[in-house]
């Protein structure tokens, strides 16, 4: 797991949603390496639980669990520090095939539990003039997203709520930036990718050779939530191994 400085985050507290598995537990284990005071949620307890890691139940997909969510960290450790909206994502689906119930679902993980979270922790990071917000996006927010049009557009939006949020709540000493995540291979998505050869396939159409990995996002969010970073906000950055490699360049080579 990265970590710039062992003392780095010592003394903040930091709340990771969705932090119990995956990805989110690789920030959030990142994180705590950095020094800081970790909590994750989620809708239920994991079955393996991390001793270094604080959980709390929360649907963050509703406005009043996500503030009982920020209360309960202000009440228990007297400040937050830094938030990272992790909690996302979406089974693949037909746009024709999507009910309002499955709409409202998506949009609601991958956008709104966001802004719920965000607006919670607001007064308290302004009262110190300080705070680190990271939302992470996707690259299914960034271009065509078929079989995952909501997901895709509610990815967007999250890019679009960072950057506005940057400009509303920098007077307040916060920062909000937007890491946007590209195709990442984890315990619980692997299938998606289908068998070995499936993976390798993948990994041959990016610039860097291969998926990406839990760490390589905690990287980001350490760099974005240490002082290297004091004077970013609204950024979105892309963490993607330099992106899909584009079908004219293949055919060049093979020319």
């Amino acid at each position: 797991m990265p970590s710039m400085d062992a003392a780095m985050l010592k003394g903040q507290v930091a709340l990771v949603t969705g932090g119990t598995r995956g990805l989110g537990r690789d920030i959030a284990r990142g994180l705590v390496n950095a020094g800081a005071t970790v909590v994750v949620c989620g809708r239920n307890e994991p079955a393996d639980a991390d001793p270094a890691l604080t959980f709390h139940a929360a649907d963050v997909r509703d406005a009043a669990q996500a503030t009982q969510l920020v209360d309960r960290i202000i009440a228990d450790h007297g400040r937050i520090d830094i938030v990272v909206n992790n909690a996302g994502g979406s089974p693949p689906a037909a746009a024709e095939d999507c009910s309002s119930r499955f709409a409202e679902a998506i949009v609601g993980l991958n956008l709104m539990a966001p802004f719920y979270v965000a607006k919670a922790a607001f007064p308290h990071m302004a009262a110190r003039k300080s705070g680190s917000i990271i939302n992470i996006s996707s690259v299914a927010g960034t271009r065509p997203s078929p079989r995952t049009a909501l997901y895709g557009a509610a990815k967007a939006g999250l890019l679009s709520l960072t950057q506005s949020l940057a400009q509303e709540w920098g007077p307040h000493g916060i920062r909000v930036n937007a890491l946007i995540a590209g195709l990442m291979l984890t315990d619980g998505n692997s299938d998606h990718y289908g068998d070995a050869a499936g993976q390798a396939a993948v990994a041959a159409s990016l610039p860097l050779g291969r998926m990406g990995r839990g760490d390589d996002l905690a990287g980001a969010v350490l760099w974005l939530c240490s002082p290297a970073a004091a004077w970013v906000s609204g950024a979105r950055i892309e963490v993607d191994g330099g992106g899909e490699r584009p079908l004219f360049l293949d055919l060049a080579t093979e020319q």
